[in-house]
């Protein structure tokens, strides 16, 4: 019960944050009359004018729930005006908020706050990103391999590497099988190399070597040679390289520990994304004139909110086996025609305009990907 509680606690602190990034929900139900229980002052309105409190206060266990609902998780009516338009109409939400309709929509920083710590709180509850550890461990029990314990990303190669071993195993029974004139024999050879190579393709990345190395051939022993991790990088500069060798050696030593760093350093540096993102997206909207970097920041916040949201329904889906093929493959149409959306109504531009604009903006994304994951890198390599 220990990772429901992580990740109930990671989802609170993430509203908290959330809630201090909008501290005004700016909601409102009935009327107020009479005095301020808080301050004295006559009410002019559902809220006083002078503490901000409201006119009328509950003393039941619904209205306490509900204040921690809309307290701690900032579930209220913003939160029903926002999610579907996030969803479906970006665009819409982006350009409404930017130009003054603030009141009934949640921020956008608040968003982002609230999904990346429940992004991340869903990847510590489920394991590692490939959020197969679980099943390919129970798979794997049904055909009674046994996995040697590790990180969930080893776990699944020595899994495979198991499966193909069992192969490999009845394959060479079968060529022990056949009469040494037997025709079959040249096919089953041929299927007992490629089953080898296969092997040896995952040994590489578990073991840095080869476990057949007889099938390897001329191409595969450099293969072999580059996976030993024995050479040092040599640009010249002494400093530079000795620093860059033991960031490697560190990295080598325990892979494990970078990728806890990894993942423990995402959330607290996926602000980052923000500022790594808004260049390109200023860069692909040249041309559209009358918009300024605070509606870019407004676009990049919401996208990259959305996009969290998106990870976080596509991991519980594969996690609790709830048509994980098509959720994937919707979610991986949806996320391009979701910032399409977002681009042609936040910004005015045509169908071909927006078609080009995303062509750009999905480029740039690989740079921002690529930066955000170096950064995550330095910092678990320096840590």
């Amino acid at each position: 019960m220990s990772g429901e509680f992580e990740v109930a606690g990671a989802m609170a602190e993430g509203g908290m944050w959330a809630r201090v990034a909008e501290p005004k929900a700016g909601e409102a139900s009935v009327e107020g009359h009479g005095k301020c229980l808080n301050c004295g002052t006559i009410l002019n309105g559902p809220h006083c004018h002078q503490c901000g409190q409201a006119a009328h206060v509950h003393r039941s266990i619904s209205a306490f729930w509900h204040d921690i609902l809309h307290g701690v998780l900032h579930f209220d009516g913003k939160f029903w005006n926002t999610l579907p338009l996030l969803a479906w109409q970006p665009g819409h939400l982006t350009r409404r908020y930017i130009h003054g309709e603030r009141a009934k929509f949640i921020s956008p920083m608040a968003l982002f706050l609230f999904s990346i710590f429940m992004m991340f709180a869903i990847f510590s509850y489920v394991g590692s990103p490939n959020f197969t550890g679980d099943n390919m461990k129970s798979e794997a029990a049904k055909d009674g391999i046994t996995v040697t314990p590790g990180s969930d990303w080893r776990a699944s190669m020595r899994e495979g590497i198991a499966r193909l071993e069992l192969k490999i195993k009845t394959a060479t029974d079968e060529l022990a099988a056949l009469p040494a004139d037997d025709p079959q024999r040249e096919k089953l050879t041929e299927k007992l190399i490629d089953l080898k190579r296969e092997v040896n393709g995952l040994t590489f990345a578990t073991e840095g070597k080869a476990r057949y190395p007889e099938v390897l051939g001329p191409d595969g022993e450099k293969i072999a040679d580059t996976f030993e991790f024995n050479s040092d990088v040599d640009t010249g500069f002494k400093a530079f390289d000795s620093w860059i060798n033991k960031l490697a050696s560190k990295a080598k030593k325990n892979p494990e520990l970078l990728l806890y760093k990894m993942q423990s350093n995402g959330y607290k540096f996926a602000w980052l994304l923000i500022p790594l993102s808004i260049p390109f997206v200023w860069l692909a909207t040249i041309g559209k004139r009358g918009h300024r970097f605070y509606d870019h920041a407004v676009f990049t916040t919401y996208s990259i909110a959305f996009m969290s949201l998106l990870f976080i329904v596509v991991t519980l889906a594969v996690k609790f086996n709830i048509a994980p093929g098509l959720v994937i493959t919707a979610a991986f149409f949806y996320a391009p025609f979701h910032m399409y959306r977002q681009l042609r109504h936040a910004y005015g531009t045509s169908r071909i305009g927006g078609i080009f604009r995303l062509s750009l903006l999905l480029t740039c994304t690989i740079f921002v990907v690529t930066g955000f994951l170096t950064i995550l890198i330095s910092l678990g390599l320096i840590g």
